[in-house]
């Protein structure tokens, strides 16, 4: 058994072959460090860019059910953040959080091939476009379009981008309607034209809401609404035996 990312010695902590207190603390970023962690190598200029607008894009989206769950909990063992911060990642699937990993696979996969025959693949088998719609942004997703400008105007649009902009379109021909571009479309594919592999490209989203989690639970302990919260479920919901 091995691992590359780090062990800790009597005198220092090495990471991923650097001295943590002598080389790493002090010179490094958090976003830096993160892309050490998971890669093994340093970012590049555009790495780091593109990682800290990804992780602004993503981290909040108000009262969402990853934000609600957290500060229930929370309200329900107002001693548990931890158990109120897994809480909420535990909700990260591909409904809410997690479908920028299913666009990444989606994009490496069909890199090359006609949009227009993509889309009617997934419309043929009756599912959803991964990263189309949104029940807010339309007819466009703000977050997305700036990911993409950005990526523009620093020169890193790639095949996975260009193809993600020529789904626009086809989906809108194949479904018969327009669907917006939703912020995980661009997520993934600017990560996969940075040389980020598939299996890291639903890290980011995830460290992203961790941050908003604990934002949202900071308010919770001096403003609880999490019992409100559940009071107005019990109201909503109509009980028929």
């Amino acid at each position: 058994m091995e691992t590359r990312i780090s062990k800790a010695h009597p005198d220092r902590v090495e990471v991923r072959g650097h001295d943590l207190t002598n080389d790493l603390m002090g010179r490094l970023t958090f976003t830096d460090y993160f892309n050490l962690l998971l890669t093994g190598e340093e970012a590049t200029e555009e790495q780091r860019f593109f990682l800290d607008l990804l992780l602004v894009s993503i981290a909040e989206h108000g009262l969402m059910p990853t934000n609600v769950a957290a500060r229930m909990t929370l309200a329900a063992d107002p001693d548990s953040l931890q158990g109120a911060v897994a809480a909420g990642i535990l909700g990260c699937g591909p409904v809410i959080l997690g479908t920028s990993e299913e666009c990444a696979r989606l994009l490496a996969a069909n890199v090359g091939r006609d949009p227009v025959e993509i889309a009617r693949e997934v419309h043929e088998r009756g599912e959803k476009m991964p990263g189309f719609g949104h029940p807010v942004h339309t007819p466009v997703d703000p977050r997305a379009q700036r990911i993409v400008e950005l990526a523009d105007a620093h020169r890193v649009t790639g095949p996975h981008t260009e193809l993600a902009r020529e789904l626009h379109d086809a989906v809108a021909q194949v479904w018969g309607k327009p669907l917006t571009m939703n912020v995980s479309m661009p997520i993934a594919s600017v990560l996969l034209d940075l040389g980020y592999p598939v299996s890291l490209v639903k890290a980011v989203p995830i460290l992203a809401r961790t941050a908003s989690l604990l934002a949202h639970l900071a308010e919770e302990q001096e403003n609880p609404i999490g019992l409100g919260l559940a009071a107005a479920a019990e109201e909503a919901v109509e009980y028929e035996p």
